[in-house]
């Protein structure tokens, strides 16, 4: 997934007011080999979040969340070819920090979780994953496409979200922790009733 930038060369995450304090830190090279161990140590830490994301143990989720976090997912926009853009400056569906990931989390043990009481059924779906190094040792960038199938209810027909993710892994002394992630979706309209999920 390319990194869109604004015209003067500003990625998303440093056009939000939220981002200003996240990692700037870039890809560099071609991506790694499916067999590299820091490929395949970045490929199972994705799929471990996703069992976490399906079972909905948001607790276990964001101990795996850096300090200094970047959660953004754009706004899509239909542009002519040549445009430069598809996201809709300073617009998004989901812009956030750690602490207010970590109160969206928190809402889901109250009594106003009204969204997702009961809760939904979920499975994301985790493919086309590549891994990047950054000139940082301890920081890599992961590349994946993710598909959500979200099922609320006994009525409402199910939903789904496919999107691309660029992800900015950093290992700690016990593991890796997200410091940052863009989502970008495959649809400039979210026909999903509401975002009460994680992508």
């Amino acid at each position: 997934m390319s990194v869109e930038t604004d015209r003067n060369g500003k990625t998303l995450s440093e056009q939000s007011v939220l981002g200003g304090h996240a990692p700037r830190t870039q890809r560099i090279g071609e991506s790694l080999p499916f067999d590299d161990a820091l490929h395949l140590q970045a490929h199972r830490w994705l799929v471990d979040e996703a069992y976490l994301l399906d079972a909905q143990d948001y607790d276990a989720w964001m101990a795996r969340i850096a300090e200094d976090v970047h959660y953004l997912m754009p706004v899509r926009v239909t542009t002519a070819l040549g445009a430069g853009y598809s996201t809709s400056p300073g617009m998004a569906h989901l812009d956030e920090n750690r602490y207010s990931l970590s109160r969206r989390v928190a809402r889901f043990a109250t009594e106003h979780a009204w969204t997702e009481d009961p809760p939904s059924r979920l499975r994301h779906y985790i493919t086309n994953v590549r891994t990047f190094r950054t000139d940082n040792p301890n920081e890599i960038i992961v590349d994946s496409a993710v598909l959500l199938f979200r099922s609320r209810g006994d009525v409402r027909e199910a939903a789904t979200v496919s999107a691309g993710r660029e992800d900015l892994l950093r290992r700690t002394g016990t593991g890796w922790e997200l410091a940052r992630r863009t989502i970008m979706v495959d649809e400039s309209v979210i026909r999903m009733q509401n975002l009460a999920i994680f992508l």
